[in-house]
């Protein structure tokens, strides 16, 4: 066989592993640079009182969210219900800190009061620089932050039931008893 037949041939079967070990992948498995890392440094104003600063020193000594989402987000109104029931509900484990992703004040305010508010508050990062630092390249996403500021997980993509049942509420508890 010749040799300009046997590197393409090479070539076209190196691509079928790649895609072969890449299409057994959960894409929204995309590793973080951040995880077991300090979370970034903030200090942004609340968007319901822009008069009150929250920064991540504030949180401190408790596990909570941070969930990174924009009113014009639309699989951030997909994972919204299921945020408003862990939020809200008998469920409620944590704090949930919202991250207000590149999004106008009034718009934001309009939809957590027509969909129901489930963060304990929302700080706004107009300019998304916040989000750059948390390494947030699409919207929404989701940290899980221990009580020493470190990031323990993050979800790319919406909460859903499987994801909280199965691999953050599960976290959740054994970050809150260390």
């Amino acid at each position: 066989m010749k040799l300009k037949y046997i590197v393409p041939l090479v070539l076209f079967l190196a691509l079928v592993i790649f895609f072969v070990v890449g299409l057994g992948r959960d894409p929204r498995e995309v590793p973080s640079p951040l995880i077991d890392k300090p979370a970034p440094e903030f200090a942004l104003p609340r968007l319901d009182d822009p008069s009150k600063v929250v920064s991540k020193k504030d949180m401190l000594g408790q596990v909570w969210l941070m969930n990174v989402w924009s009113s014009w987000c639309g699989s951030c109104k997909y994972e919204h219900p299921n945020l408003v029931k862990i939020g809200k509900s008998g469920q409620k484990v944590l704090p949930i800190v919202g991250l207000n992703y590149k999004d106008t004040d009034g718009a934001a305010v309009r939809t957590l009061r027509t969909t129901g508010d489930p963060y304990d508050f929302s700080v706004k990062d107009p300019t998304g620089e916040t989000g750059i630092e948390f390494g947030v390249y699409g919207v929404p996403e989701t940290f899980v932050i221990d009580k020493k500021g470190v990031i323990r997980y993050k979800q790319i993509g919406p909460i859903t039931d499987e994801v909280w049942e199965k691999t953050m509420y599960p976290l959740i508890k054994k970050l809150k008893a260390e």
